[in-house]
């Protein structure tokens, strides 16, 4: 499980107004509320997310590609609102965690109102009526979660280190440790918990999987998030607006790019990089730095392929395990829990990679450089996936079926939520029917509407048979004379063995993420480092829309067959990556920065004056025309 962050630039601190914050052990009592709220608000977001997929599939009624096309476009907008957010931050930083975790809580709660199928259901069948209202309510409720969580993503971190003093390093430091503790404790304890709230049935008219109270609790702790953060607000130290660096930026870009095409004609000269055509308007450092950041981004290109693979953890490997038996004996896993396998073994394998195995690489003499890392990452996503075809291809083995033989005098009709069998005459029998496992609700109607709801415990990978013998009677009691034969028994394909997948996951994920955000920081400057961190979520985002596109294209007749295409395509983009990384030279952001320092008195000049190259060459001329006859000056 990854976790990103977007952190206020050294250099673009804005100048704190005067406040005293009560402090507590030499820590502000304001980084308390902020470490909850963080908790809280990771809880929320996590737990719900655990269990989204599922929900699409099994209440909405959604086929496998349809809820994966889904689930990915919400991680994906839940990617690009951090963009967003970083440009308003700069302005209204505390106000921005406020409005949004009300848009945040009110997308929760929309969520859980969508998920309670009495609503809707009149005729207390156990299945809602209007579909589409739920459906209605659900996007909703995503679309306002999405704006929320992305959109104080790169606030709440930059927020909290605000309220240190300059003289506060160390604590600083240490708040940012405890932060992310805070993350990973709230995203572990939902991906454990929700699972288990989602297993349990709960309902007004009929009892089905309690979705409501899955998505609940959630939006519960959301609502504690926002209540805790509004009440440290009167010992919150606030800061003045200074400007936004990832707007001066793109502005930079933008006008390099229209003076280039302006000048596009070959009467002048060419220059040595694209963007000096910005120098008629912006200052030498800020293009030097904006240099090295297109440097960085260029290598970003590959790099959605990776999170294309990564972030089907949620949604194609819990669909997995929705057909594998998860009885470990002494308790039960359900699909949506083996999530947590991830930040487990994270815990584990950081530690490991950082004391262990880095420095044996090291002590063996191999360049292992960070570039190479991610390579290597990214293969080892790859070989995840060829796990997850080799276990995918066990399964398809043995699906779970069921078929109908009516025995009984009258025509029957067989439906088990949107699958209608259609009427069975007497002495009849239907063909199989692909249903999922666990509690199967089958609702039998006869030609005068009378109705019976029959309930089957499919095990995975079982075959059944249901028969309607001729001694059946519609009723309180009707369920007493049917019988369930079982064709086939249950497979044994346990859910442990995805744990081999999520293992080298895992691993890809430590030396690609870890690395690359690492390298990222080291080859940014100074005052761009979340430019940097905007380009790296926007990659998580594009992969995720990668995934969506495959899955509704759905042109393979196989789910094996399309974990090996993501594997393959995967294998080819590292061998891009790799001969990207080959020709990259690792730069020094100080020692360029620091050659751009001294600037010449009259750069200094334009600089403060705001003066084009136009209007600089008029200044030093003038400057000069005491000294010089008719002599251009140039800058």
């Amino acid at each position: 499980m990854t976790f990103h962050f977007i952190f206020a630039d050294k250099e673009e601190q804005r100048t704190k107004k005067t406040k005293n914050s009560p402090s507590c052990l030499g820590y502000p009592v304001s980084i308390f509320f902020i470490v909850v709220n963080e908790f809280c608000e990771r809880f929320s977001y996590y737990g719900m997310k655990a269990v989204l997929v599922l929900y699409f599939k099994y209440f909405i009624g959604w086929d496998n590609d349809l809820s994966t096309t889904i689930y990915h476009t919400f991680v994906a907008l839940c990617y690009l609102t951090p963009i967003l957010g970083a440009i308003i931050a700069d302005s209204w930083l505390g106000k921005t965690i406020v409005y949004l975790s009300i848009v945040y809580t009110i997308g929760q709660v929309i969520m859980a109102i969508s998920a309670i199928h009495d609503i809707t259901d009149t005729n207390r069948d156990g299945t809602p009526d209007n579909m589409t209202f739920h459906t209605a309510m659900s996007m909703l409720g995503l679309m306002l979660i999405a704006l929320g969580t992305g959109g104080i993503k790169p606030c709440v971190a930059a927020f909290g280190g605000d309220q240190f003093e300059e003289h506060q390093e160390k604590q600083r430091s240490t708040f940012f440790s405890i932060f992310y503790l805070s993350i990973n404790a709230g995203s572990l304890l939902s991906t454990l918990i929700t699972p288990i709230l989602r297993a349990q049935e709960c309902g007004i008219y009929s009892k089905q999987s309690c979705f409501p109270l899955a998505f609940g609790v959630p939006a519960a702790l959301m609502v504690v998030a926002l209540i805790v953060f509004i009440a440290g607000h009167s010992m919150y130290i606030m800061e003045s607006p200074k400007g936004n660096i990832l707007l001066r930026v793109m502005k930079c870009i933008g006008f390099a790019i229209k003076n280039r095409f302006n000048h596009r004609s070959k009467q002048h000269p060419k220059r040595e990089h694209w963007m000096d055509w910005a120098e008629e308007k912006y200052d030498k450092l800020l293009i030097a730095q904006v240099k090295m950041v297109l440097k960085v981004l260029f290598l970003y290109i590959p790099l959605p392929m990776f999170w294309a693979l990564f972030d089907q953890q949620g949604s194609r490997w819990t669909l997995q395990a929705t057909t594998m038996d998860g009885n470990f004996g002494a308790f039960i896993i359900q699909p949506d829990q083996m999530q947590i396998v991830n930040p487990i073994l994270i815990v584990i394998m950081v530690p490991i990679m950082d004391s262990a195995v880095y420095p044996l690489i090291k002590k063996c003499h191999i360049n292992f450089t960070p570039l190479r890392r991610m390579t290597v990452g990214m293969l080892l996503a790859s070989l995840a996936f060829v796990a997850a075809a080799l276990l995918q291809i066990q399964i398809d083995v043995t699906n779970i079926c069921c078929r109908f033989v009516n025995g009984f005098r009258s025509h029957l009709n067989f439906t088990i939520k949107s699958d209608n069998l259609g009427p069975i005459a007497p002495l009849q029998g239907s063909g199989y029917l692909s249903v999922p496992h666990g509690k199967a609700n089958f609702t039998i109607v006869n030609e005068e509407g009378q109705t019976c709801h029959y309930i089957l415990q499919l095990g995975f990978g079982s075959s059944y048979t249901v028969l309607i013998p001729s001694t059946f009677s519609f009723g309180e009691s009707c369920t007493e004379n049917i019988k369930a034969i079982q064709d086939i028994e249950p497979n044994g394909i346990h859910m442990a063995w995805q744990v081999i997948q999520y293992f080298l996951m895992t691993c890809g994920e430590v030396v690609f993420s870890v690395t690359g955000l690492d390298f990222s920081y080291a080859q940014a400057p100074s005052n761009m480092k979340s430019v940097l961190q905007a380009g790296w979520l926007l990659t998580v985002a594009v992969g995720n829309i990668i995934v969506l596109i495959v899955a509704e294209a759905g042109s393979l007749p196989d789910q094996w067959a399309e974990y090996v295409l993501f594997a393959s395509l995967l294998v080819a983009v590292s061998i891009i990556f790799a001969v990207m990384a080959y020709f990259y030279t690792y730069m020094d952001p100080m020692e360029i920065e620091a050659k751009f320092m001294d600037l010449e008195p009259e750069e200094k000049k334009r600089k403060e004056l705001g003066m084009t190259t136009k209007d600089n060459l008029a200044y030093v001329n003038n400057e000069t025309s005491n000294n010089t006859d008719d002599k251009q000056t140039k800058i």
